[in-house]
Formats: structure tokens, sequence, C-alpha cells
């Protein structure tokens, strides 16, 4: 794992097509803009999380009441996302 400071308006390059740009840090929260082909997913962690529950309910019968228990737990780490923050 790789870890950086960077401040708003500063980025990084993730191989030649990636970059990730700090567009703010308030209040402990940072924004970020990520410029990427179209062909790389992008997803925060929480929905990368309850997309794997998903699969495993489909596959073990999970009842839906499990499902949201699921995705209303905080998510842990972070993730990619398309689209708004």
């Amino acid at each position: 794992m790789l870890i950086l400071q960077r401040k708003a308006g500063e980025s990084v390059f993730i191989g030649e097509e990636i970059e990730v740009s700090v567009l703010s840090v308030d209040a402990g929260r940072v924004r970020l803009a990520i410029q990427a082909p179209k062909s790389v997913a992008i997803l925060r962690s929480e929905l990368k999380s309850a997309a794997a529950t998903n699969r495993e309910a489909a596959d073990e019968g999970t009842s839906p009441l499990a499902l949201l228990d699921a995705l209303r737990r905080p998510a842990e780490g972070s993730g990619r996302e398309t689209g708004g923050v």
C-alpha cells in the first residue's frame, strides 16, 4: 500500500491513464476527482460490499432483512465510484 499526502489542487497518477486529484479538504472530508477510461470501474467501498452481499444472498437464499442490515452497516476502507459524492 502506498500512502501519500496531497493538498487541494494536487494530484497523483495511477499508471498512464488514471489521475486522482484532490479538489478540497474540509472538516475531515476529502473531495476527489478521478479521471479514468470508461472501461475502468470506479465504486465506493460500500457499493462493492453491497454487490458482494447481494451475490452471496442470491447463492444462499438470504432473507431481504439480512440484506438491508448489511447495507446499513458502516463501510470499511475506501473505494472508487462513478458519479457524484
